[in-house]
């Protein structure tokens, strides 16, 4: 009787479970039974196991075999543990020494040919490995730089079982070359992308990215995109069609600062499980930018599908931007479903299979028309649209999901004198991106010690006790309040993007001036004489590209 034993790991959504494959020969009729809740994909592993095993030149046992993956009450999916069910048999059949296997984690496919073939989720997997006090792990020769991001972790990468059994047994390690044709992808690869996601759905692609100087006017609708950026505020875009509410969007990313060591690990681990990593980008260092169509489900947009769920548009988006496009076309229900995640910076998805927490703080911004033509409000007019059709339009947009948006832009239609305006170069994205990371720096001193990074994050009660405005600042939205114009969650958010207009102004604290800017970013109304930030163009600018003044409680409640 034979008996080894090795480990891997089991990915539920994007956290790691260390997993122990033991290997069990006895005497009786040649048989390879599989146990420990595997699914369609590991059963099949058996014979892939068994191929790649002939086929290195090793010797199949012909006994009684059983395979139990522990702990069995964990769900498994996948095919990285080929690897090591291979090295447990081997082990089990004296072809390698028990011994030292004990201590190795091993994630990897095995193909019949005994090639091994890279899996998605390798990143999360070592991390789960590192915390369980492991520290060398077998993977992939084409996932070692992934691998390696983690600290303290020996990585030992391989092509083939040949090469690994040559290693374990201390035999001279044969020399696997790969004839690869040039021209011709690499099929090595393809366990690497989910099909129908694409190559890197929701990560930059290449080196050019929108830039803030094709963006025509819209004044106002330029700087509410920097006040979020700065504070990591929600917004939201509503003007007709082609007034520039996607290009802005757009152009969003580019604003943010780059990731910081913890998120790049935690936006590579996301991307990594769902199959979106691009081969030789083992280390994402840009915020994502993830633009689901309007059509989406809820479990592409929240996560979900069949068995155990898996990431959706939410997660994609941590630490980057989600924007939906059309958002008033979108299923109303499928919006709500953001509301929880909005508030706690993750989703957690429960399934017959398992319930799963995944990451999910993500800059939202949202674009929607005025009416169902786009016409409604606009100077030219031609609006056809019934009234209740306007305001079914506009309902399908919930209060509670615009509750927690802070920022409300009016993005008109572009004047021929701006959008012809050769002459004048608009501000760059790299420009407008040096205020936000001085801005983002200010923030950070302040909020140092503190578990909080940007103003978005800070509780309301914190603002109010712990960080304080200027004496009389809040007095207009404190009438609002009053008023019923504002919810608490609202005043909070006008206090976040408050303290986020006086980083960008370079100030101690919020004024007046910041405030009533605040609440006219949320509200749409005009409060006042407003403060500008940052540089670009001048006041008298600004106040040119400002809507009209709303008059009236009446107006007032309407635009609420």
């Amino acid at each position: 009787m034979g008996f080894a034993r090795t480990c891997s790991v089991a990915l539920v959504g994007v956290e790691g479970v260390v997993v122990e494959v033991q290997a069990d020969l006895e005497p009786g009729v040649a048989a390879f039974t599989l146990v420990g809740l595997p699914d369609k994909s590991l059963i099949e592993s058996r014979d892939r196991v068994r191929a790649a095993v002939v086929n290195s030149g090793a010797e199949w046992p012909q006994k009684k075999l059983t395979v139990g993956l522990s702990p069995a009450s964990v769900p498994k999916s996948g095919s990285g543990f080929d690897l090591a069910v291979a090295c447990a048999v081997l082990g089990a059949a004296e072809r390698l020494d028990p011994r030292e296997l004990t201590d190795l984690m091993m994630i990897g496919e095995l193909g019949l040919d005994g090639r091994v073939r890279p899996v998605r989720g390798v990143l999360p997997a070592v991390l789960a490995a590192a915390d369980a006090g492991y520290r060398q792990v077998v993977v992939p020769e084409r996932t070692v730089a992934e691998a390696s991001l983690v600290p303290g972790i020996s990585v030992l990468g391989v092509r083939s079982l040949r090469q690994l059994i040559a290693v374990l047994a201390d035999e001279p390690v044969p020399d696997e070359e790969e004839p690869q044709e040039e021209g011709r992808p690499d099929p090595l690869l393809a366990g690497l992308i989910v099909p129908g996601t694409g190559i890197s759905a929701g990560l930059p692609r290449g080196e050019h990215a929108p830039d803030l100087t094709d963006v025509a006017g819209q004044h106002s609708a330029r700087r509410a995109l920097e006040v979020a950026a700065a504070g990591r505020h929600h917004i939201f875009f509503k003007g007709p069609p082609g007034a520039g509410k996607t290009m802005l969007a757009e152009r969003l990313p580019g604003l943010l600062p780059p990731l910081s060591p913890k998120e790049s690990l935690e936006v590579t681990a996301v991307h990594s499980v769902a199959g979106t990593l691009p081969p030789g980008q083992p280390l994402v260092h840009r915020p994502p930018y993830c633009a689901p169509h309007h059509s989406a489900t809820m479990a592409s947009l929240v996560g979900g599908g069949t068995g155990l769920p898996r990431p959706g548009a939410v997660s994609l988006a941590h630490h980057g931007v989600l924007f939906v496009d059309e958002a008033a076309e979108c299923s109303p229900r499928v919006l709500d479903a953001l509301r929880q995640p909005l508030e706690s910076g993750h989703v957690v998805v429960a399934r017959a299979a398992g319930m799963m927490r995944m990451p999910a703080r993500f800059l939202l911004a949202l674009a929607a028309n005025p009416c169902p033509c786009g016409r409604h409000g606009t100077t030219s007019g031609g609006c056809e649209c019934r009234p209740s059709s306007i305001r079914r339009y506009r309902a399908r947009l919930s209060g509670p999901l615009m509750d927690r948006v802070d920022l409300r832009i009016a993005v008109e239609p572009v004047a021929r004198s701006e959008l012809i305006a050769f002459g004048r170069c608009a501000e760059s994205t790299a420009t407008v991106a040096a205020r936000v990371q001085a801005a983002r720096e200010r923030a950070a001193d302040r909020l140092a010690g503190t578990p909080w990074n940007t103003n978005s994050e800070v509780p309301g009660h914190e603002l109010r006790t712990r960080w304080q405005v200027h004496p009389g600042a809040l007095a207009q939205a404190e009438r609002d309040l009053e008023c019923g114009l504002l919810t608490a969650r609202g005043l909070d958010r006008v206090l976040r993007v408050a303290w986020t207009a006086a980083d960008l102004s370079g100030r101690d604290r919020p004024s007046r001036e910041d405030v009533n800017w605040a609440l006219e970013l949320r509200t749409g109304v005009r409060r006042g004489t407003l403060t500008a930030v940052g540089g670009g163009e001048s006041n008298r600018e600004t106040a040119a590209a400002r809507p009209p003044q709303e008059s009236g409680l009446r107006k007032k409640r309407g635009e609420q």
